[in-house]
């Protein structure tokens, strides 16, 4: 008699299982890749866009620097220009009071020289640094005194310390001011000192004549 071999009733429920579990994996696997795509991509596209607000502030930011650099620049032109130019229209108008020979042009450009500055002044205050501010409120109130010492002395009131020669050696004597004045602002905007002679205060009238007014 013949006897068949039979595959263990265990056996069988084993494979079944696994076979059961691999469709459960297969299909679960299905089922979720959509999902687990989706997340990954999200995430992908988050960086993504992350590193590209970053990039665009940092551009942002490096082009606000140079605004607000070219902005300070051009203010600081503007003022070295208009102390200068009221510099010299004070020297001048200091040397015609001297000769008794005060014109209404005299008096006008003078006015209108002071008048740019206090401008160019105020427009500082908005925008210069403190160590700016600090040198252009100190050569406002030289240039300031000696315009009042100049009224005095054509007025025929000057007070001690208020003669032609004491009042043009004031105004002749600010070189000093006007170098501490220019380096800070040179510092502020980054520039060498040593790259190039900078804006200074020109050349003021001695006692034999009055300045050359400088463009």
């Amino acid at each position: 008699m013949v006897t068949t071999a039979r595959e263990p009733l265990g056996g069988t429920v084993d494979n079944a299982l696994l076979a059961l579990a691999g469709a459960v994996v297969a299909v679960t696997g299905t089922l979720l890749a959509p999902i687990l795509s989706q997340r990954v991509l999200g995430r992908v596209q988050a960086e993504q866009f992350s590193r590209e607000e970053r990039v665009a502030r940092a551009q942002w930011l490096r082009e606000r620097q140079v605004v607000e650099l070219e902005t300070r620049r051009a203010c600081y032109v503007t003022a070295n220009a208009g102390y200068r130019r009221y510099r010299v229209e004070l020297m001048n108008y200091l040397w015609l009071v001297h000769k008794d020979a005060v014109t209404a042009q005299g008096r006008a450009g003078l006015e209108e020289a002071r008048h740019a500055m206090h401008a160019s002044f105020a427009e500082a205050q908005m925008i210069a640094s403190e160590a700016v501010l600090a040198q252009l409120d100190a050569m406002t109130r030289i240039l300031s005194s000696a315009y009042n010492r100049t009224m005095r002395l054509e007025e025929g009131s000057p007070r001690p310390g208020q003669s032609f020669d004491e009042i043009h050696a004031l105004l002749a004597g600010i070189e000093e001011q006007w170098q501490a004045m220019r380096g800070a602002m040179r510092d502020d905007l980054g520039v060498d000192p040593g790259a190039g002679p900078g804006v200074g205060p020109g050349v003021g009238p001695g006692p034999a004549g009055p300045a050359a007014v400088e463009s």
